[in-house]
């Protein structure tokens, strides 16, 4: 472990180190196809991926040396021009005017009080933290904190992060991060990639973890009894548990019972007889807004992974080819067998694989649930990926709605047409894994019908979908 990461810095010449590096990676792949995850520091390695944070800056990737392509870069850009300038709150700085240009709505607010972010200093469970999203930008925002946080899925880099400083200035201070973030943001916990995490944790009355009862890692796959510790949580879930809203004691059962945490943090619609809601912009943590981060969580990671990776097999085709003195596009069985991984892991997430069941209606406490549906895009029957179930599962048609986004839309050729290859075989019935069992021969349809009537880039063999 510590030899490789001797052989692979940046002193090595730029022809030098590809070769260096993937030759190394193709070994480690047999070396270490095991569940054991190996760590070094920083550096991760895995049975299907084994870049550290300093890799990433190697080809084809090079992630510092890149310049992102996204909504907040384009932002960062205007506002280092002089063509935008952005009102100052009083109390809130500059959010409301960043959340406004980022086109992120605020009742997609959720709370977090448990000290698990960069301004850990800050946060408490009479101070949360507040996170806005959509579909591609978080917007992380502490009381009084001096930079807010802003990170972005973007389509080349995966999460690519920002911090705007929250004191007032005729010409706003943001700027992009690289080495701080990336130290919590890519690790096994993001799929070994710069990416985006969601913990459910034991906070005591300061908002400090209790790491004797452990912390849960949290997507769409997460029993919701297992769900927001640390987190505050408004909305209604019937007799479902969850771990939010509580804070616990040192003392408590080493072993917490997560199907019968403490009651009074169920089915809560108002939060202000635990901090001051007034000073944030909403009084809400909507149950629904945190189920939708938790799974697009999930995709985004698993979206930058088949990038990165079908980017970084293709390069070592071509390292290796040239070396070998063979056809640049020679295929190699490696190489097939790493796109097929990947794409089977992404085909899985936006497919909603071993999803938490629900047991009873989730309800949320703000107009989240509309707003986000509202978003579309619809067919001509009226039907949308974004279109909520919140009874049995997450959604009616389960088919994740960020297959329409940037990100998915830029993957790799090679890769993208393999997505669309397993999810025809799966959709069409051709596939009927056990893993896909929860996808009735009507989900199936209507999710292929739904895509090819709304989804500019299906392409032209795809199967047409029919039922049984």
């Amino acid at each position: 472990m510590v030899y490789l990461r001797f052989l692979t810095p940046r002193k090595l010449s730029a022809a030098t180190r590809p070769l260096v590096w993937f030759s190394f990676s193709t070994m480690l792949r047999f070396a270490l196809a095991s569940p054991i995850v190996f760590f070094f520091g920083i550096c991760v390695l895995g049975p299907s991926a084994a870049l550290g944070v300093d890799d990433f800056d190697l080809p084809p990737i090079q992630y510092t040396e890149s310049t992102p392509h996204n909504a907040v870069q384009s932002l960062l850009a205007k506002l280092a021009s002089g063509e935008l300038k952005l009102d100052y709150h009083q109390e809130f700085g500059y959010l409301p005017a960043v959340l406004e240009q980022l086109h992120v709505s605020r009742e997609s607010q959720v709370l977090v009080f448990s000290k698990t972010s960069l301004q850990f200093r800050r946060i408490e469970p009479q101070r949360p933290r507040a996170l806005y999203f959509n579909d591609d930008i978080y917007v992380g925002y502490c009381r009084a904190g001096e930079v807010m946080e802003i990170s972005v899925a973007d389509p080349r880099l995966g999460a690519v992060f920002y911090t705007v400083d929250q004191r007032r200035r005729e010409k706003p201070r943001l700027a992009r991060q690289t080495d701080t973030c990336l130290a919590c943001h890519s690790s096994v916990l993001t799929g070994g990639v710069p990416g985006h995490l969601v913990r459910s944790v034991y906070p005591d009355a300061e908002g400090e973890l209790i790491f004797s009862k452990g912390t849960i890692a949290v997507d769409h796959t997460t029993p919701l009894a297992k769900r927001w510790g640390g987190w505050y949580v408004t909305g209604t879930h019937g007799v479902q548990t969850h771990l939010g809203n509580v804070i616990y004691k040192d003392d408590d059962d080493p072993e917490p019972n997560h199907e019968r945490p403490p009651l009074n943090g169920h089915n809560v619609l108002k939060l202000d007889d635990r901090f001051a809601t007034e000073h944030y912009l909403t009084p809400h943590s909507d149950i629904v807004a945190l189920m939708v981060l938790e799974h697009q969580v999930l995709v985004h990671n698993r979206l930058t992974f088949a990038n990165f990776d079908a980017r970084s097999a293709r390069h070592y085709q071509l390292v290796i080819n040239r070396a070998m003195e063979e056809p640049l596009d020679a295929p190699l069985e490696s190489v097939t067998h790493r796109m097929e991984a990947a794409a089977e892991k992404l085909v899985d997430a936006l497919l909603f694989v071993d999803e938490a069941r629900l047991t009873a209606p989730l309800v949320g406490s703000t107009d989240y649930t509309k707003q986000f549906e509202a978003q579309g895009p619809r067919d001509s029957e009226g039907r949308s990926l974004r279109d909520f179930d919140l009874t049995t599962r997450m959604f009616k048609h389960p088919c994740s709605y960020l297959i329409y986004s940037d990100s998915f839309r830029q993957l790799p050729k090679r890769m993208r047409l393999e997505v669309w290859r397993r999810l025809g075989a799966v959709l069409s019935g051709a596939d009927q894994s056990p893993k896909f069992a929860h996808l009735t021969a009507a989900d199936r349809q209507a999710i292929g019908e739904i895509l090819r009537e709304t989804h500019p880039d299906v392409p032209s063999e795809w199967p047409l979908i029919k039922a049984p």
